[in-house]
């Protein structure tokens, strides 16, 4: 009988599978789908009290993965990349991410991290990279992104977003919850970000 994360993985291969683009869709063709399952503990964090509006907010094509993981939220393993160090404590709050498959997910994947990040309203994620490659496709709209030394731009549910290895990226949300998925490529599929752009640190040599 399938479990409830045989379903999760299910949803979340349909939602990008429904993609239309030609990167998400070269991506997914290279995952290996039959991957064996990681006993985790659920863990629960702040940023889940926004999971019912996500659900609300959610376009048709992404309502059933968000009202899916909205519904069994307290069996998931949920997690945290930074500490109240780095961000505050406001950010903490509001801040985690669902790995559905990778290094630490539900299911076991050596070459790729694939999951859902979760960010409250009002909230800044400040400029950060990191050596892997990143797809993101936010399911809900409204939050503001940048790339590079550019400036923020509105990125609307559904979109796909990439940024290239070590390229610098922020996001900011306004009076509603963000919900992006992401997939992970290339690079340490565990790393914490470094934290600020690539043209700030090499100012402080």
């Amino acid at each position: 009988m399938p479990t409830i994360f045989d379903e999760l993985l299910e949803r979340f291969r349909a939602y990008i599978a429904g993609v239309d683009s030609d990167r998400v869709a070269d991506e997914i063709a290279r995952i290996g789908w039959d991957m064996p399952v990681r006993s985790l503990d659920s863990r629960a964090l702040g940023c889940l009290r926004h999971l019912d509006r996500i659900a609300e907010l959610a376009p048709a094509d992404a309502k059933p993965l968000a009202h899916f993981v909205a519904d069994h939220r307290g069996a998931l393993r949920w997690g945290q990349t930074y500490t109240a160090a780095d961000f505050g404590q406001t950010f903490i709050d509001n801040y985690g991410w669902l790995e559905v498959f990778g290094a630490r997910g539900h299911f076991v994947n050596d070459a790729v991290a694939a999951g859902l990040l979760v960010l409250g309203p009002d909230i800044v994620y400040p400029d950060h990279h990191h050596i892997a490659e990143e797809i993101y496709i936010p399911l809900t709209g409204g939050t503001e992104w940048r790339m590079g030394e550019g400036d923020f731009h509105v990125r609307e549910a559904g979109e796909v977003i990439h940024h290239a290895s070590n390229v610098s990226h922020a996001m900011r949300t306004g009076k509603e919850p963000l919900m992006a998925l992401y997939l992970w490529r290339g690079g340490p599929l565990a790393q914490k970000s470094t934290i600020g752009s690539l043209n700030d640190l090499r100012g402080r040599g």
